[in-house]
C-alpha cells in the first residue's frame, strides 16, 4: 500500500487548447457579423463558456488524488470532496461506445455519488488509475478473525 498522496490531472496543453478555441469562437462570431448583432453575441458566449472551461483547468488541474485514508474528487467548480475508503463502494473502468462520451471512463460510485473521469481528466489510462487505485485501498478487516 502507498503511504503517499499520488494525483491525476488534466493534461497541461488542454487548458491552452480551450483557450485558443475560446479565441476562435469569437473572432468567427466577430468576422461571420455581416452586420447581424446575434452571431457576435452567440460567438462571445460560446467562448465565455470555453474560456471559462480552460480557467477552470488552470485554476484547479488536479481531478483525482488518492491517499491512504481515501480518494479526493471535485466538487463543484473548483472545490474538492474527501472521499473516505469506507464510502468508496466500487472502482471500476467502463467502455462507453456511440456518441458523446466514448472511451473508457474511470468510474468511482458511492453510496451517494457517482464519479466519471476520462483520460483527459487523469492525463492517463483509466485503466492504469483504477489499477493504482486498487493498489492503494486498504484491505478490509474482517472482524470474525481473531
Amino acid at each position: 500500500m502507498e503511504t503517499t498522496t499520488r494525483q491525476w490531472r488534466t493534461p497541461p496543453a488542454l487548458p491552452v487548447l480551450k483557450l485558443v478555441a475560446a479565441a476562435g469562437v469569437l473572432a468567427l462570431g466577430i468576422l461571420l457579423a455581416e452586420g447581424d448583432l446575434l452571431r457576435p453575441v452567440l460567438g462571445a458566449l460560446g467562448a465565455a463558456l470555453l474560456a471559462g472551461w480552460g480557467i477552470r483547468d488552470v485554476i484547479a488541474p488536479v481531478r483525482l488524488a488518492v491517499d491512504p485514508n481515501g480518494i479526493t474528487v471535485p466538487a463543484g467548480w473548483t472545490g474538492r470532496r474527501h472521499l473516505p475508503w469506507s464510502a468508496v463502494e466500487t472502482i471500476r473502468v467502463q467502455r462507453r461506445p456511440g456518441r458523446g462520451f466514448a472511451g473508457p471512463a474511470l468510474e468511482i460510485d458511492t453510496s451517494d455519488s457517482l464519479h466519471l473521469f476520462s483520460r483527459l481528466d487523469l492525463g492517463a489510462d483509466p485503466e492504469d488509475v483504477a489499477d493504482a487505485l486498487a493498489a492503494a485501498r486498504p484491505e478490509p478487516t474482517d472482524p470474525d478473525r481473531a
